[in-house]
């Protein structure tokens, strides 16, 4: 099955008997068939019929086999992160979701879990920040609000020269547009409050790997843990994945005449983008992932205009998250990334003036016009 087909027959694939539609079974616990005899379904924290629909199907649309689902972005990061143990050391990119640097530098830290953050774009940044006890390189490409780019290819191939697990936040450019199972990455998670649900109205978040020894570890935390997605929301993700392929070519589209139309603006500094000239991962990018996707973000020349702008927006709308139907803005600096020391914003670039905007399908003349009062 191609892509589109498989969001909306997906589950079903290889299954004749299964209906086209999907149920919600809201049941926290299940009748004992036969005393002794360990069965499917007996206690939903361990296993649940519609949370098995919606990881599996996930797992499909990334071209894994294993698929786990949790309650948000950030719980399956943590329950992924249960791998380690004191003393080991994780390399991360620079610029990345301010979320991830808080659990590991605030939270991981505590139990003896290193971190080290570095320029991801260059590969010998991560050659250089490997130590004995490294175990793992996370990666997000196209990165979180820079819109940087890494190879994975090449992040792979250094992970196998030292035996390190690979995980890669796939958020950005869903399995639509990008599949790093298929260039080698042991893990992708996403935060499918994003674009896999698309609406702005559920939490949720995903892990998905080809290693059954990481399969285990993942599905053990997950037990333990509990940190689950509801039957309910599994069920409104399912939902919501069979229009993944057309919401994200929609908003794609509009990105690129909104980027554009900032580009040749007067109040408009600098804009980051995966595939424009001035980025320098374009070439990898394009190798790598089947578009840009829909997430941009921009500096304005005046900072002292940033509260102004975002005062001025009709149309668009200014919040966290992204990848829905409405076009979000917001400032990375006091929003996404606002756990950042400033001095560790500064490094990084995320500045007062820079403001990242999560491009929805809204009729474009609207958008355009909407930005360009908001820029005057």
């Amino acid at each position: 099955m191609k892509f589109e087909t498989r969001t909306i027959h997906g589950i079903k694939e290889g299954k004749k008997e299964r209906l086209w539609g999907t149920s919600v079974d809201f049941a926290s616990t299940f009748p004992v068939k036969e005393f002794g005899v360990t069965q499917e379904f007996e206690y939903s924290r361990v296993s649940a019929p519609t949370r098995n629909d919606v990881e599996a199907l996930l797992a499909n649309l990334e071209n894994g086999k294993y698929g786990f689902a949790f309650s948000s972005g950030m719980a399956t990061t943590t329950s992924v992160f249960t791998m380690f143990e004191a003393g080991d050391h994780i390399i991360l990119g620079i610029d990345i979701y301010g979320g991830t640097y808080r659990i590991l530098h605030d939270v991981y830290s505590k139990f003896g879990v290193e971190s080290t953050f570095v320029d991801t774009t260059d590969l010998e940044n991560i050659r250089k920040a490997i130590k004995p006890n490294t175990k793992a390189i996370l990666i997000e490409t196209p990165s979180n609000p820079l819109l940087d780019v890494t190879d994975i290819r090449g992040v792979v191939e250094i992970a196998k020269e030292h035996n390190l697990i690979t995980i890669a936040d796939n958020t950005f450019m869903t399995p639509y547009l990008q599949r790093p199972l298929d260039l080698g990455i042991d893990i992708v998670i996403h935060s499918a409050t994003k674009f896999l649900s698309g609406h702005h109205d559920l939490l949720a978040g995903v892990a998905v790997t080809n290693n059954e020894e990481i399969a285990e570890k993942i599905k053990f935390s997950q037990v333990a843990a509990g940190a689950l997605i509801s039957p309910f929301d599994s069920w409104l993700l399912i939902r919501s994945l069979k229009t993944l392929k057309l919401r994200v070519e929609a908003a794609q589209k509009n990105t690129e005449k909104l980027i554009e139309f900032f580009q040749n603006h007067d109040a408009v500094d600098k804009v980051y983008y995966p595939t424009l000239d001035s980025n320098k991962g374009k070439a990898i990018h394009e190798s790598q992932a089947s578009g840009g996707g829909s997430v941009f973000s921009f500096k304005l020349k005046d900072d002292t205009k940033v509260k102004k702008f975002f005062e001025s927006l009709n149309v668009a709308i200014f919040a966290a998250s992204l990848g829905g139907a409405e076009t979000l803005v917001t400032h990375p600096s006091t929003i996404t990334h606002a756990e950042m020391p400033d001095e560790e914003k500064e490094a990084r670039g995320f500045t007062n003036s820079l403001i990242r905007i999560a491009v929805g399908f809204e009729n474009i003349d609207d958008l355009i016009a909407d930005f360009d009062n908001a820029l005057k």
